[in-house]
Order: C-alpha cells, then sequence, then structure tokens
C-alpha cells in the first residue's frame, strides 16, 4: 500500500488543520494495536498494526474491552485534559510526534510526546515527557531484540537511525541531475526508492510514467531521450504538489469496485485498468480503504484460538462418524453368523471336537450348495454353533448402537459447522463473548470459575429495512437464532434460512399480514448472505412462517426443524445488505397489542404480545 513518507506528510498537514488546539476528552483501546484519541466532535485513530498501521481521523465508534489494557490506563493517566499544540514528522519517515501541553496532578503544565512510528514489523507508539525520556510504549525494545536502539521506560528516546537516502524536500534540481548521471544499470523506479527516502514503488512508477508515458525506463535510456529533463520535471513537479498543498486524495478501485490501493496524487499508470475515485479528505480516505479490512482482522485475532479448538472438534467428530460407518458396513453380514449357527446346530450329530471345518449342505442356498465353515477346534460343536448366535447377537447390537452413534455424530459436526461459521461472522468482541458463552454452555470450552458473577451477554440481532418498510432481523450465532425464532418472534412473522446450508435465521416482522415479493427476495438475500453459500451465485434459500418452525427436544442452539416451506433462489449481494442495513438508524420499530395499540418502540427487543 501507499501509505510512504511523503502521504504521511499530506495526512500531517490535514492532522494540524483538525487537531492543533483540539482538547483530548477519552482515551480507548479496543485492540491491543489500536488506540483511539477522542475531542469534541471527531476522533483520532491510531492503528499500530504492521500491515496496517496508520493515523486518522474517523467518526467510527468502538467497542471498549471489558478490561482496559495497562497502556490504556497510562494514556488516560498522562493526557486527558491535554491540548494537541504541535504535529512534526520526522525528516521523510512515517514518523509523527504530538506534542501536548497537560496539566499535571499538582496544577502545573507539562508538555508530552505521543510519538507514532508507522514502520512495518517495528511500529510503535511511544509516550515520553518533555525531555523525551520514555514513559512508557505498546512495544518495548531491548538490548536482546536490538542492541542499536533500545524504547524502554525511563530511556531517552532516539528518532529511528536514518538510511543514508537523501530526503526528497531537500534535494536541489542540480543535485538530482548529479544523482543521475552516476547511476548506471538501474530502472529509474528502483533509483528513486534506493536513492531516497519516503517513496513508495507506486509513487516511483508515477513518477516516470508522467515522464515517459510508461512505467519502467532505465537510466540510459531516459537519458538518451531528453538527458533526464523530463525525469527531473516529474519529480520536482510532484514534490511541489506537497510543499504547496496541492495535493489530492486519491483511491485506486477495481472493476468491482473494490479499494485495490491509494495516493496522494492522481495516479495514470494503469490506464483504465484500474479506476481511479477522488476523496473527500485522507482520513476519508484511510477509512474507506481500511475500516472493514481492519475490522474483520481484529476480529480474526480475536476468534483464531476458539476457531482452531471448534475446527479440530468438528474434525475429530467427522473421522469418528467415518470410522463408525465403516464398523457398521461389518455388521451387514450379521444374518451369515445366525445361518452358519443354525447349520453347525442341524449337524452336529456329525461332527467331532477338533474339527477345523465343517462342510455341510446350506438349507439357506436357493440352489442347494454346500457351504464351507471354519471352526475353533479347541471348541466343542456346541460351542461353535454358540459362538456364531453370539457373533449374531453382537453384531445386531452393534447396528443399534452403531447408528446411534453416527446420526448423534452427525447432528455434533453440523452444529460445530454452525459455530465456525457464526465465528466468520463475529463483527466486535462481544460477538466473540456470546459465542464463547455458547460453548461454554454446550462443554466445548472451559466456563468461568464463578458463573454466577459472570453477567451473560444479550445483543440485538442484525437489523435491516426492507424497500417496503419492513424490519428483518438476522442472528449471528446460534444463541441469536434460538432466541430471534423461538422466543422474539411472532407466529405470523416470516422466517428465511439457507435451504441445508448453514447460516443465519431471518426474520421478516410482518405485523400479521402478507409481506410484498420484494421484501422476501431481499431477506433471502440477507439469509444468503450470511451463510456457508455467501459466495455462490444461486443459492436455495427456504421461508415459512414462524409457527411451522419446530425445536426438537433436546436440540442445540441454533439447531430447527421446519415445514410448509417455499423455496427461492437468490445471490448474494453485499451492496444490497448494505444498503438495507443503512436505514436501521432512520427508522425504528413499533410494535402493537393484538388490539391494535402502540406498546413499545425501539429497535430491540419488541414489546408486543406474541
Amino acid at each position: 500500500m501507499a501509505f510512504d513518507a511523503l502521504f504521511m506528510a499530506c495526512l500531517k498537514t490535514e492532522l494540524e488543520r483538525e487537531l492543533i488546539g483540539a482538547k483530548i476528552d477519552k482515551v480507548q483501546q479496543p485492540d491491543k494495536d489500536l488506540i483511539i484519541l477522542a475531542f469534541r466532535g471527531k476522533k483520532l485513530l491510531i492503528s499500530l498494526n504492521s500491515s496496517n498501521g496508520r493515523v486518522q481521523i474517523t467518526n467510527e465508534n468502538f467497542e471498549n474491552p471489558m478490561t482496559p489494557p495497562m497502556f490504556c490506563m497510562l494514556l488516560r493517566k498522562h493526557l486527558i485534559g491535554g491540548k494537541i499544540v504541535a504535529i512534526t514528522q520526522a525528516p521523510a519517515d512515517r514518523v509523527l510526534d504530538f506534542e501536548i501541553e497537560v496539566y499535571d496532578a499538582l496544577g502545573v503544565m507539562r508538555k508530552k510526546h505521543l510519538i507514532t512510528e508507522l514502520m512495518g514489523r517495528y511500529t510503535n507508539l511511544i509516550l515520553t515527557g518533555e525531555d523525551y525520556i520514555i514513559t512508557d510504549c505498546t512495544r518495548r525494545i531491548g538490548f536482546d531484540i536490538s542492541e542499536k536502539r533500545q524504547i524502554l521506560p525511563g530511556l531517552l528516546y532516539r528518532p529511528p537511525s536514518e538510511s543514508g537516502r537523501k530526503n526528497p524536500f531537500d534535494t536541489e534540481l542540480e543535485e538530482l541531475f548529479y544523482m543521475l548521471n552516476a547511476a548506471s544499470g538501474i530502472a529509474l523506479d528502483k533509483f528513486i526508492t534506493k536513492s531516497f527516502d519516503g517513496f513508495s514503488p507506486l509513487i516511483a512508477r508515477e513518477i516516470v510514467y508522467r515522464a515517459y508515458g510508461v512505467t519502467s525506463v532505465g537510466v540510459e535510456e531516459a537519458e538518451a531521450k531528453d538527458g533526464f529533463e523530463g525525469f527531473v520535471s516529474a519529480f520536482s513537479g510532484l514534490i511541489n504538489e506537497i510543499k504547496s498543498e496541492n495535493t489530492t486524495p486519491f483511491m485506486l478501485t477495481d472493476s468491482d469496485g473494490k479499494p485495490k490501493d491509494f495516493s496522494f496524487t492522481k495516479i495514470g499508470q494503469y490506464e483504465g485498468a484500474m479506476k481511479g475515485e477522488t476523496m473527500p479528505t485522507f482520513s476519508a480516505l484511510l477509512g474507506e480503504f481500511y475500516a472493514k479490512k481492519d475490522r474483520l482482522e481484529r476480529t480474526r485475532s480475536k476468534t483464531q484460538a476458539i476457531y482452531k479448538n471448534i475446527r479440530r472438534a468438528r474434525d475429530r467428530a467427522q473421522r469418528r462418524v467415518e470410522a463408525q460407518r465403516q464398523e457398521l458396513l461389518l455388521t451387514a453380514d450379521r444374518d451369515t453368523f445366525r445361518e452358519n449357527g443354525d447349520i453347525i446346530t442341524a449337524n452336529i450329530y456329525r461332527m467331532k471336537k477338533g474339527m477345523e471345518t465343517l462342510i455341510a449342505d446350506d438349507f439357506y442356498s436357493e440352489n442347494g450348495a454346500k457351504r464351507e465353515i471354519k471352526l475353533d477346534p479347541l471348541k466343542t460343536p456346541q460351542q461353535n454353533a454358540a459362538k456364531y448366535y453370539k457373533d449374531y447377537n453382537k453384531a445386531k447390537t452393534a447396528e443399534i448402537h452403531l447408528k446411534e452413534q453416527i446420526e448423534k455424530g452427525e447432528r455434533e459436526t453440523v452444529y460445530l459447522e454452525s459455530v465456525l461459521e457464526s465465528l466468520l461472522m463475529a463483527e466486535t468482541e462481544r460477538d466473540v463473548m456470546e459465542i464463547r458463552q455458547e460453548l461454554a454452555g454446550t462443554g466445548y470450552i472451559r466456563g468461568p470459575k464463578n458463573p454466577r458473577k459472570e453477567r451473560p451477554i444479550v445483543q440485538k440481532p442484525m437489523h435491516f429495512v426492507s424497500s417496503s418498510g419492513l424490519d428483518i432481523w438476522a442472528g449471528k450465532n446460534n444463541s441469536q437464532n434460538d432466541a430471534l425464532t423461538m422466543k422474539t418472534a411472532f407466529k405470523r412473522d416470516l422466517w428465511l434460512h439457507t435451504q441445508k446450508i448453514h447460516g443465519s435465521h431471518v426474520i421478516i416482522s410482518t405485523g400479521g399480514s402478507e409481506p410484498d415479493e420484494r421484501s422476501i427476495f431481499e431477506a433471502a438475500t440477507i439469509a444468503a448472505f450470511y451463510s456457508q453459500a455467501k459466495d455462490s451465485d444461486n443459492v436455495p434459500v427456504d421461508y415459512t412462517l414462524v409457527k411451522f418452525v419446530k425445536k426438537p427436544a433436546g436440540a442445540r442452539p441454533g439447531m430447527v426443524i421446519y415445514t410448509d416451506y417455499k423455496t427461492i433462489y437468490v445471490k448474494p449481494d453485499e451492496d444490497l445488505v448494505e444498503s438495507l442495513r443503512a436505514k436501521e438508524k432512520s427508522k425504528r420499530a413499533l410494535y402493537f397489542t393484538p388490539a391494535g395499540e402502540l406498546c413499545g418502540r425501539g429497535l430491540w427487543p419488541p414489546g408486543g404480545v406474541k
């Protein structure tokens, strides 16, 4: 991605306009790699993710963990009530220094520095005093990790060591010509990234494209064409854009409209292979590019351990069922054991102890053939017959037992598959905790030591509004599916679920009337999108009235059976789903008693009488 030092220079100018003089009201740390500084009417997001590190203004709301991390508590102690008075950037580097004035416990004005270093796996957030003595940081670097630069509480903060490359903002044109004449055997875009700090490969290629119409030109070729005049003009022109603050927040998207890259200037090198879109601000650009990806990554990190355990349990259940099916196949010939016992009993008068084989008339054969039966020479004829009868009864009992175990194992596999799908759908920490709570209840993970002190997590399901104004609800996990379908929905509401595919229970609140076809189609699209078939093109979705949906006794969470249904085929459409979700804030549900009197307002739960 093109979050280089040049992009940060443009972003810094925007942050100065927005934040200088702003007072810090709150500090949040929703995740170990995410810090939020809240001001009046705006928030500063600092992402310390090694691949998605950035700083931006945001309006997004974040969910706080149950217990604030220690670093968050430290920032609250030192920064709340403070005012940002300056923002400086290290020369051509992705390092920002927020200078903050704040009163200490004695009422004395102090200066603090909150330094953001966005340097891949070395990304860090460092709090220092006015003298740059480190108070603490998110990633401590001791002598055992680096001998050149340590970042530990009590040490003096030192900026990252210089790379030996030039600062493009301080490079004169004569020096640039000299460097080009001294270079040889290298492409111009590589010359930029090896000679200057702050350039991403995307911007280096764009400079070459602006100069010569292609992205790959060698130094010798450029010299022969125009003596580097075009290159120097494009290079200095780009730097002047930044210096004069004449930059453009620019996003590149593919043919499907998905964000692929971004920059501080218009990109022309793809020549129609990608679409370009100008954004209103750099923060809006970063928010659009990273918001969803960031949220999913944070959730994935929280669900990784649970997902691995449940997947292991599912695989174990599948292997056990397969082994039981193989055992069941062996019981298919159990009648042969009984027949052998009958034939031995009928021929006992001909048999003696010590025989290893009995060859006798097979009265079970249609053509009267002979049957060869193996015997245990250490047993009497009666004992050999008894052994075959015992094997028959054993196989008969095993068949009944194995069928029960296979059915039980298949139900367990289906349930665990639904949990895995719920984990993939989880978007917040509370979603994950709700699934963890469900798994503790079903015995798949260890529950809290004192469950009485653990407050149960109860969340409202996802809420949508159809084109015709009907409320549509969708569960995020098995617990929500159960509550939505079996406790909250009215019997005349419409229930939807993907056919024989794990996914959300979806309810259309009909108010007792017949829902229109468009609403059914939209609800079916939601059901298909929040299912294992979200990447398919033609997904069958069953729908029926809630009164035809039943939960068998002893069934696991989310498991139901239903009758009297119809089926509609839809294609999962994320844009449609998001457009229906966007209406949630503009419409609040109304609930009425059977007599038609208004008895409740709100998104969840309904206050009406079933």
